[in-house]
């Protein structure tokens, strides 16, 4: 499995949002409090950001454990952004354990996020060309960015396709965040100045919120929706 989060609001620096939580993305890639499939995320992380220079976010991955990455912890405090997605990796069995394998995979705008399976070969055809690596999450990733407004859909797809799949997605353009609950745990928490889109809760605010499973969550300029998917 793995775990992933996102922030959608005003600036706040990247240790802020990754590191500095009391269960944040840190804590959880050794001890996740919610995580149902694997126990330690400690094959990869990765981090997207967006600012005003392109469209196209910024990233940084590595194939190692999040704790151990001291570059990571002395540049984070000097890096901020209104919309962030982090993630870190327990990968698959039989999955690469490279640094391409890992979240977020980029496409245009776009960074996405997986935590779960699926079998690939549910996955359509002309996904593989454009992934960035032969895991499911990479091609699955290929698939979803090739249609950002057919997120929710096209996870039921897969899903129905595949009875085993846990295809809980996150995704961010920027400017709005696009997440599925399907096999896995997901949490939202309003904020005055933001909203953070979760596999679990970072601290124990009683506002965070459970997604029902199998729904799509949106979060934009105009508020959150949680819609069945």
């Amino acid at each position: 499995m793995c775990r992933h989060t996102a922030w959608l609001g005003a600036e706040r620096s990247l240790a802020d949002l990754l590191l500095e939580r009391e269960h944040g993305l840190l804590q959880q890639s050794w001890a996740p409090r919610r995580q149902h499939h694997g126990s330690v995320n400690a094959d990869g992380w990765g981090a997207a950001w967006w600012t005003a220079a392109r469209s196209a976010p910024a990233r940084w991955r590595r194939a190692a454990p999040l704790w151990a990455d001291a570059s990571l912890a002395s540049v984070a405090p000097h890096v901020a952004a209104g919309c962030v997605l982090g993630a870190v990796r327990d990968a698959t069995v039989g999955m690469p354990a490279d640094e391409t394998a890992c979240a977020p995979f980029v496409r245009g705008a776009w960074a996405l996020s997986h935590n779960g399976r699926v079998e690939r070969s549910v996955l359509p055809a002309e996904a593989w060309p454009t992934a960035e690596s032969v895991c499911d999450s990479a091609v699955l990733a290929s698939w979803l960015l090739a249609a950002p407004d057919e997120i929710g859909p096209r996870v039921r797809t897969a899903g129905e396709a595949d009875p085993t799949a846990r295809l809980n997605v996150l995704a961010a353009d920027g400017a709005r965040l696009v997440a599925t609950a399907w096999g896995d745990t997901l949490s939202v928490l309003r904020t005055d100045d933001g909203v953070v889109v979760a596999s679990e809760p970072h601290d124990d605010d009683p506002r965070w919120e459970d997604v029902p499973d199998r729904s799509l969550v949106q979060v934009d300029a105009a508020g959150v929706r949680v819609t069945p998917l």
